[in-house]
Formats: structure tokens, sequence, C-alpha cells
């Protein structure tokens, strides 16, 4: 019998590992940046994890993936969604949690969870860079500091501006522009954060605001970041120690949950949650009680599942 499991949390600027043993407890952790979806990136964070436990692959029992680039890993022996994972990693962070905000590198997502972690509605947006890491990476190159830097200068911010694009593009030219007409670099930062959180409130809103809330990866590293999400909910967030490796926690515990199950002969293996990745291809959200069904045409799953094999069927036959 092997004794451990792997999740793998393939993001879109970082990869991130956890391994457990059975007993659920934290072996070892691992992230790597490299840049967009980086196959060297998701190497050396499963290297780094799998050396800092002194295992090897081979002592997986099972491996799950998730993220941008899950279906992507050989080693993994299921995928699920990053919606799926983020909720249960957050909940298995932060028991009390009931709604998980997670700003990751290419996108942002509110997600509402029970006590199980389990999902019960979401939204997200990850069709442009809005209110994400990267489009705090684009103004911090427009305000040339570094990103690391950006969240310290904010908190410095004694006047209130705005930023009223929150397309990255357009809102870097707002940003040089504040600066040509001589504001603060603490000035303008302040009001990119308030743009993002901001942004942050609407998909909120869209799940409805409810606490205790948790804050998830990288993003939740940014004190200036976390201030103003939080002034903009009227809620405290609650940080866990680690917020980039919700995803691959989550992952980890499914992976365990599904190992378990094969231990003790259960006939039925967790199955991988389609119905989220079909409802986060079709409408980016989901409404109350919804399981991952689809949400604003009240349609059922395979509903969403038709008419995503019929849009994909249409542009077959056009090439």
């Amino acid at each position: 019998m092997k004794k451990y499991v792997m999740g793998i949390d393939f993001g879109s600027t970082t990869a991130k590992a956890v391994i457990l043993d059975l007993d659920g407890n934290m072996v070892s952790w691992a992230v790597s940046h490299m840049g967009a979806v980086s196959d060297l990136a998701v190497k050396e964070a499963v290297a780094q994890v799998l050396d800092d436990a002194g295992l090897t692959q081979a002592d997986m029992g099972r491996t799950v993936s998730t993220g941008y680039g899950r279906r992507m890993l050989d080693i993994a022996d299921k995928n699920f969604t990053e919606i799926t994972c983020h909720a249960r990693g957050a909940v298995a962070m932060v028991p009390e949690a009931r709604l998980v905000i997670d700003i990751g590198g290419q996108d942002s997502k509110t997600i509402s969870v029970d006590s199980n972690g389990l999902v019960a509605q979401f939204a997200m947006n990850d069709r442009c860079a809005a209110g994400t890491g990267k489009f705090l990476e684009v103004l911090a190159r427009a305000m040339e500091i570094e990103l690391e830097e950006m969240g310290d200068v904010a908190l410095g911010a004694v006047e209130e501006l705005k930023i009223s694009s929150m397309c990255a593009t357009f809102a870097e030219t707002e940003v040089i522009a504040l600066r040509a007409e001589g504001h603060s670099k603490e000035n303008v930062l302040g009001a990119v954060h308030q743009a993002i959180a901001t942004r942050t409130l609407g998909l909120v809103n869209r799940v409805g605001k409810k606490g205790p809330v948790v804050m998830t990866g990288g993003v939740a590293r940014n004190k200036a970041a976390v201030k103003y999400i939080q002034a903009a909910l009227g809620m405290p967030l609650i940080l866990p120690e680690t917020p980039q490796i919700a995803g691959a926690l989550g992952a980890a515990l499914i992976g365990l949950d599904d190992y378990r199950a094969e231990l003790a002969e259960k006939a039925e293996p967790i199955a991988e949650d389609d119905d989220v990745d079909a409802q986060m291809a079709f409408d980016k959200a989901c409404v109350t009680g919804c399981k991952g069904d689809p949400v604003a045409a009240e349609a059922s799953a395979p509903d969403v599942a038709r008419k995503l094999r019929a849009m994909m069927s249409g542009v077959t036959k056009h090439f």
C-alpha cells in the first residue's frame, strides 16, 4: 500500500504542489514561478515537493491535478477544476469559511462553499486581466516599480484617485497620465488597488456576500489589495499562512478521498467534475444549488454540454 497522495495546481503563472499522508497531514509543499503555464515550473514544483518529503513519484497512491494546465500532466491520475479544488483547499485551511475570494495570475473568482468545502455557487473572470495578478504586473511595469513592492507603496496613499478602466492596457495609459499630472506613486497605486477591490466586489455580489471570507491566491500576499478589498466588502478577510497552495491542497485532498475509497474497495471512485468544467466554459458562473450545473439559461449540465459540443461542431465545419 502506498502511503501518500499529491495535488498539483498547474496555474497560469505559477505551479504549486502538495503532498499529504493518508491521515491528511501535509508532508511538504512547493511553489514555482517560471512564466505562463510553464512545464519547467510544474516540473520544478513536483521535484521540490518530492525532494523535501524524501519521496518519489512511485510513492504516490494518487496524483490529482488542477489549474490551467491540469490536462497537460502525464503523472496525474485525475484532474479537477480550480473551482472545486480551491473551494476544498480553502475550507481545509479555514474551516469556518463560507466565501472564497481567489485572485490568481490570470483570473479571479469568488466561490460560495458549504461546511464540507463543496461548491454552492461561483463566479469568475478569466476573459481579460482585469483585477488579477497580471493586471498588477502590467501596472507595476508602467510605474517602474517591483511587483512585490506595490502593496507597501500603495498603503501610503493619502489622496483618492480613480482608475476608470479595468482593461490592463487602458489602465496602464491612465496610470501614466496620472503620474504625468504630478500625482504621487502612492496615490496612483492606491487607485490601482481600489480598482481591483471594486472588481472583486462585483464578483462577490454575483454569488452573494456572506462570511466568514477567506482570500487565497498570490494577490492575498499583497497588503494593499487585502486592505482595499476588506474596505469594499465591509468585512474582514481571513488570510491563510500559505494562500497560494489552496488549489493544490484541495486537489491533494480529493486525491486522498479517491485513494481511500480504492483502499476500502468501494464500488465507485470519485468522478471528475465535468459539470463544473462545462459550466466554467459556458458562462463563468453558477446559481444557488447548482452544484456546478449551468446558470443563466436555467439549463441542466447535459444541456450545457450539448451546447458546447454544438459550438465546437460549428467551428470544425467552418474550418
